[in-house]
């Protein structure tokens, strides 16, 4: 057998920069070349089970079978200790050196006080583990790049509607429902504990993508800061100032929805200023390109005007919806490490969330999770899937 693991060592980067200079050196026009590079770099190894690399390329006959579950705060013990062994293999081939959990909650205790109690319960749940602690609490973790568009629509909602696209086999598929500081919030689990997107009790709901620069620095991984918002803020307004403070490790497009129908986006960064933006639509650049080749692979200005074009021709959440479940903003080239894995649609004035595919939905709230799990098929025409 090949020596994968002294290939990786030799392939990775081992720092920041190096990261940086990999990223801007990837021919991101060339989706297998560059997951056969990922495959070989350690910051992108696959941290979950199940999870081919070597196997890129085309979708099995019958598409790619996809189960999401849906979990109660109490249960999301199950959860953690599931994910963090696999977690913690990702946490730690990054490039760079990862911090200490004293060094993360000292950040923790400057940026984000009021997770600090949630962050010492769930790493009790992980028996203390001092890596473990530092991993949750995610500051200055791998790098890590995401896809995605939304858009936050007036007419029919007020509704906060997106897209993540990004690879099936690095997705954790969970939902939760938490009160960690006795706000309730729903959402889309990452990296543990931290979320893709969400709505909480207070009538706001906000979402993340990629902001399409490969610029690295200190701060906090962007599914953390998603959870912050969420458990901290009611309001756009309060979103965005909140935002405008925290430090994030990589560029971001933060879009927020509120009950009362206001909406911004906010462009972060890790090497200049936080710019909150009056946009209802974002999806991989900030305003301007500054990284060519990986926004013309993944077609983030198209994306952009589709969706503005929709929103300028006053169309309403549910027409929206459905734009999202075609092309240009549906993705497919699931065995190849970007496809939409779910649309999201928020409505902050009801509590509601539901996720949707082709031929399917998936509905919840802040009252209560509807069905605890669904089977999906990827890249295949969608037939009622199976539930439990």
């Amino acid at each position: 057998m090949p020596d994968r693991d002294g290939e990786r060592q030799a392939a990775a980067p081992a720092s920041w920069q190096d990261w940086q200079r990999w990223a801007e050196e990837t021919d991101w026009t060339d989706w297998r070349s560059w997951l056969a590079k990922a495959a070989s770099t350690d910051w992108a190894s696959a941290p979950w089970p199940s999870a081919p690399w070597d196997q890129a390329g085309a979708v099995p006959t019958g598409g790619i079978s996809l189960t999401l579950r849906a979990f109660e705060e109490g249960e999301l013990g199950e959860h953690l200790t599931a994910v963090w062994p696999a977690f913690r293999h990702w946490w730690q081939d990054g490039p760079g050196t990862r911090p200490t959990a004293a060094q993360t909650g000292a950040r923790l205790d400057e940026h984000m006080p009021e997770l600090v109690p949630a962050w010492r319960r769930l790493a009790e749940i992980l028996d203390n583990d001092r890596e473990a602690a530092a991993a949750l609490g995610l500051w200055n973790p791998p790098p890590f790049l995401t896809g995605c568009s939304q858009a936050a629509v007036l007419p029919g909602g007020p509704a906060l509607i997106r897209n993540y696209d990004w690879d099936h086999r690095l997705f954790d598929a969970a939902v939760a429902r938490t009160a960690f500081t006795g706000r309730r919030v729903l959402g889309m689990l990452d990296c543990l504990w931290g979320l893709l997107d969400g709505v909480n009790d207070a009538g706001l709901a906000v979402s993340l993508a990629f902001g399409g620069r490969p610029q690295v620095g200190e701060g906090f991984g962007i599914p953390l800061v998603i959870r912050y918002v969420l458990e901290t803020c009611g309001s756009t307004e309060e979103a965005m100032r909140t935002l405008r403070r925290l430090p994030v490790h990589m560029s971001y497009n933060v879009t927020a929805m509120d009950r009362d129908g206001r909406r911004a986006t906010a462009y972060l960064a890790p090497d200049r200023p936080a710019q909150v933006t009056s946009q209802a639509v974002a999806t991989n650049h900030q305003g301007q390109v500054e990284w060519a080749p990986y926004a013309a692979a993944i077609r983030t200005v198209e994306r952009q005007q589709h969706l503005q074009k929709l929103l300028d021709a006053g169309s309403g959440a549910a027409d929206v919806v459905t734009e999202c479940l075609r092309p240009p903003l549906y993705a497919t080239r699931f065995g190849e490490g970007f496809g939409t894995l779910y649309t999201a649609e928020y409505r902050p004035a009801e509590g509601v969330a539901a996720y949707h595919w082709p031929g399917r939905v998936w509905e919840h709230s802040l009252k209560r999770l509807g069905a605890r799990s669904v089977e999906i098929r990827l890249g295949a025409a969608q037939a009622p899937g199976l539930e439990e």
